[in-house]
């Protein structure tokens, strides 16, 4: 296990195999160390809920419900985020380190000098890119016209005529964003945290780990997709519970696909 310490730079992980019997035992991995430590889960998991309510409350107060549909199918492509404060809670939790408050939060606010940001703008662009095709997917189904109709009766028209074909092309479309930041990030993001490596690197081993592991990294990633959105229906309040378990799963994960 390789931490940083003296900002040298690392040596790259390399990959193993990952069989998807193992998926089982990473989620409960993840639930051991999320009600060991129970306080940081729900504080790291807070800014995403409390945005979620704060961003259903904007969005019906303005007729504009629809608007919902492109950020819940984009949600995973920011939910990873969510996560770097747990992974350093399992770290230190694994190293047998302190769970204190000065420590975590002091190790997160020193990625702003490290490689991380520059992962936050492949991310960022990702998700700005993906609401911007969820715009023209819905001018091209559903043309001009339907926007003047989907304030007032939003469901009438996602589930008529062209809505259930945009439905359908926009879900794809986002699980193919989805998929690519997945490959960017299930490694990429603890490998950064851990380790002093360039981001292009980080992005490199992650693509590599999922390509050695097809199908393994493809129930995951349907696992957590599911989850997530099965978080999301109560508003947003299941977040408080999944996300916890899946960020710290997610560190699990990351040490099952390296050594």
């Amino acid at each position: 296990m390789t931490h940083i310490e003296d900002g040298g730079p690392s040596a790259l992980p390399e990959i193993r195999d990952m069989p998807v019997a193992l998926i089982p035992s990473v989620l409960r991995a993840g639930l051991r160390d999320f009600l060991r430590a129970p306080a940081f889960g729900l504080f790291f998991s807070a800014v995403y809920v409390l945005g979620g309510i704060v961003l259903w409350l904007v969005f019906s107060m303005n007729g504009r419900e629809w608007w919902l549909v492109p950020f819940f199918l984009g949600f995973p492509l920011l939910a990873p985020f969510a996560a770097i404060g747990l992974y350093e809670v399992s770290r230190r939790i694994e190293a047998g380190e302190p769970l204190l408050w000065p420590s975590v939060l002091g190790v997160i606010f020193a990625q702003k000098d490290r490689q991380l940001p520059s992962m936050a703008v492949v991310i960022l662009l990702l998700f700005m890119f993906w609401m911007f095709i969820a715009h023209m997917t819905f001018a091209m189904f559903l043309g001009l016209q339907a926007m003047t109709n989907v304030s007032t009766d939003p469901l009438g028209v996602l589930l008529s005529g062209n809505g259930p074909a945009m439905l359908l092309f926009g879900t794809a479309v986002g699980g193919a964003f989805a998929l690519v930041l997945f490959a960017f990030t299930v490694v990429g993001l603890p490998l950064l945290l851990e380790r002093e490596v360039d981001f292009i690197s980080a992005i490199i081993v992650s693509v590599q780990a999922v390509m050695a592991n097809p199908v393994s990294m493809m129930v995951w990633a349907g696992t957590i997709a599911g989850l997530l959105f099965l978080g999301m229906l109560p508003l947003f309040l299941g977040l408080f519970i999944v996300l916890p378990v899946l960020g710290h799963a997610s560190w699990h994960m990351y040490r099952q696909l390296t050594v």
